[in-house]
Formats: structure tokens, sequence, C-alpha cells
């Protein structure tokens, strides 16, 4: 089985989404949506890895695969929760009306049927796709709650008295929508409540999240075409304070919104509660192109999540931090998993790593990545923060493909996919800066 240290990759082929995300008996189970013949997106599948530290993650068999008539086309995305020691996960099966005749992999003009399913198993490892599955919540009728075709992504958690799921819809007038559910035995979901979007915040919500922190709720979302710039990926991940009513499953969308990460590359994150009860997120790196013609996607660095004062931030998960300590003067010294960067950064001062420049104008944290993306000038090549108020300490984490800037432990993170990097590190930055690896 192959194994990966800090970045979960694509094993070979297509990698998107992260799937049901979850502690399970003592080991970290990661599932994502994976298509296992090409390097490009096809019949979703979940892939499965598993992990005892966030850090050191070894791939596994196909978890999930289309066998039955709801999920004939693809297991899309979904979540995990334990009950009674059994994981359950929960996904959206879709059938197509039309298949591409050219690609059967692939849909004709958006006709297709989105179901909920769940599949269970009794250790986390083993999953029966032909005998263990089971329709949820069926297909919308025409006039449901959701769309028959874009409602999906159910997310669960456990409330104070039941058991509640949100699912990612739209209006069919251009915005966004929440679906809420709400179980007392993990299979009949009773719809409660719709959430509807704002103008400006895309017209579907795929991969929704809720949960709890310490400094208050919080809602992860990925909006399509809430970007409006006529580069690619137009669906980005939010994130924003929210307040969630149980009984009424009500929730209040506020007016403004962050991006997980200014470096708009990120989509689709998904959170659980860690070992020590922190809540931890991944997401999907989007990649232009495969690497080597083989492989397809990666995952962004384990991140703590925390609500501070209405701010959501994003720091480096303990596990990842504490594994950089081996000091280095040079690039070549690097262990094979990458090398974090740590400076001090002035007005106007810039490092450039292997190509890639970072640099500070004003209050901000800006990127370019023109020199190492090749000619995909129909991407986005320059990024920007918003305005950065607790000073400008910058971590970077340098992997062969992304580059991960936590700015002040989370204020704000700032992160993009690269290719070609080479071993230079230049910079003008007076304070000088401080280089670190993986112990051996």
């Amino acid at each position: 089985m192959q194994k990966d240290k800090i970045h979960l990759k694509s094993p070979g082929n297509w990698i998107n989404d992260p799937n049901g995300f979850i502690y399970y008996r003592g080991k970290y189970h990661l599932f994502y949506q994976y298509f296992p013949w090409a390097p490009q997106w096809g019949t979703m599948h979940w892939g499965h890895a598993v992990s005892k530290d966030l850090v050191n993650w070894e791939h596994q068999e196909i978890a999930l695969f289309p066998t039955k008539y709801e999920d004939q086309n693809g297991c899309f995305s979904g979540s995990a929760l334990e009950y009674r020691g059994r994981l359950y996960l929960y996904y959206t099966g879709v059938h197509y009306h039309q298949p591409d005749p050219d690609n059967i992999h692939l849909c004709r003009n958006e006709q297709f049927l989105s179901s909920q399913m769940l599949i269970t198993s009794r250790d986390g490892m083993r999953f029966d796709n032909f005998h263990n599955k089971s329709v949820i919540i069926p297909c919308m009728e025409e006039n449901g709650p959701g769309d028959r075709t874009h409602t999906r992504d159910p997310k669960v958690w456990r409330g104070s008295d039941a058991w509640y799921m949100v699912l990612g819809s739209t209006d069919g007038d251009g915005l966004g929508k929440l679906l809420f559910y709400r179980s007392t035995d993990l299979t009949d979901w009773k719809f409660v409540n719709a959430v509807s979007g704002k103008n400006g915040f895309g017209w579907m919500w795929e991969c929704p999240d809720y949960f709890e922190t310490e400094g208050g709720g919080v809602l992860l979302l990925s909006p399509m075409e809430i970007m409006k710039d006529g580069k690619k990926d137009t669906a980005q991940t939010i994130c924003m304070p929210v307040e969630f009513e149980e009984t009424t499953c009500t929730m209040q969308i506020p007016n403004t919104y962050q991006f997980v990460d200014y470096g708009l590359d990120l989509y689709a994150a998904q959170t659980t509660l860690d070992e020590e009860g922190r809540r931890t997120m991944v997401a999907w790196m989007r990649m232009p192109q495969p690497v080597d013609g083989a492989w397809s996607g990666m995952f962004c660095i384990p991140r703590v999540v925390e609500l501070r004062k209405g701010h959501v931030y994003f720091r480096v998960h303990p596990n990842i931090e504490k594994m950089y300590t081996k000091q280095i003067l040079y690039v070549s010294e690097a262990d094979r998993a990458g090398y974090k960067i740590s400076v001090d950064i002035g007005d106007g001062e810039s490092i450039g790593i292997g190509g890639y420049w970072i640099f500070r104008r004003g209050c901000h944290i800006c990127t370019d990545r023109s020199n190492v993306f090749g000619r995909h000038t129909d991407y986005r090549l320059q990024f920007m923060t918003p305005e950065i108020k607790e000073g400008y300490h910058l971590d970077i984490y340098v992997d062969h493909h992304l580059i991960e800037i936590f700015i002040n432990d989370g204020e704000y993170v700032l992160s993009n996919v690269v290719y070609g990097l080479d071993n230079r590190i230049q910079t003008d930055i007076e304070a000088g800066y401080r280089m670190y690896t993986l112990e051996s």
C-alpha cells in the first residue's frame, strides 16, 4: 500500500473531495472521492487512507463503489460518524439519465438524480457494497424541499437530543440552499427546515459542514460560481460564524464571509474532532494537470479551526507542527516530505521559494506563482490576503507541489499548488529566515 507523509496525495489517477473524516478506534480515517482508472474526474468511488497521527498515512483498498441503481454512476461526497462501535458512512448516490456516449463516466446536460445513502461497517475497514447499502433520503420529488439533481454531500452530527444532517442544494432561482434533517435512530430521517442563501453567495452550496467551537458555531460551504473574475475554479470554499437553533433547525446566514484559504486552490473542506477534541479540517487542493501524467489531487495539511471574536482561524495541527524540528541551511538537506520556513516579513520585502514569490504590500501578504505554474494562464496566478491585523509572521510549508503560508498562527492562510520548484531561496528580508525539516 502507498504511504504518504504530511500531505495525503492521490495513490494514482484522480482524487478530489475528502469524505468521512473521523477519528475511529484509535486511528484517523480519511475517505476521498476517487476515480481509479485515469488522472481525471470520472465515476466516483471512495478511496480510503488511515493514520495514527495525521502525519503518516497509508492508503487502503477502495471502500465504496457503485453497486445500486441509486449510485450506479457514482458515490459522491459525504461524512462519517461512530455509534455503538460501528462506523456509519453517509453519501450521495447519483444515477445518470443520459451518460455521454463518448465517455460513460460523464453525464450529458446534467441529467442525473441524487439520493442520500448509508453504509455501515463493524470495523471501519470492510464494507459490503452489495448487501449493506440503503437509501435514507430518496431523490427529491418535483415539489420537494431541494433540487432533484443538485442536492448532495450529507454532513451528520450528534445534537443535544437527536442526530442532525445538513445537505447542500439550490433553490432553482440562482441561490444556494441548506436542507436540515433530524433522526433519532440514524436511519429514519425527517426533513425539518430549509435555509436559503443570499445573492453573491453562489447558485449551489456543496459540502456544507456545521460545527461548534469554544468561540461559537461555524459554517463551512463550497458555493458554486461564487467567483466572477473570468478565471477557472469559480467555486470556492468559504466560512462564517453562525448560530444554529436545533428545535427548528434555523440558521441565520451573515452578509459577509471569509475564504477558508486565500490561495483559492483549496476546495471541499471537511472537519472532525481529533483525538484531543480539537476541531480539525482537511480539504482538497485542486491541480490543473496531473503530475508526470500519473496522479492528480492532494490534501492540505490538517488544520485546527478556531473562532475568536468573530474571526475564523486555521492553524497548523500540532501533530504536524512538532515534526519540523531539524534546522537546515539548504533545501537540498530537506526530507522528501518537504520543509518549513519561518520568517517575519517587512513592508516591501519578499522571499522567493524555487521561483514562487511571497511578498508584503502594506497590510497584505501577496504571492505570485507565474514562474511555477506552466502555461495555465486561465487560472489565477497572483493572490492577496485581506488586511492583516496581528503582525507579519509567516510559517511556510513547502512540498514539491504545494506551498502553504500560515500567517500569525492562522489569522489567514494562503496556499498555492505549484509545479517545477527548484532549490533556490531568494530574499531581501533583513531579519533573515529559519528553515526546518523533519527529523529522520
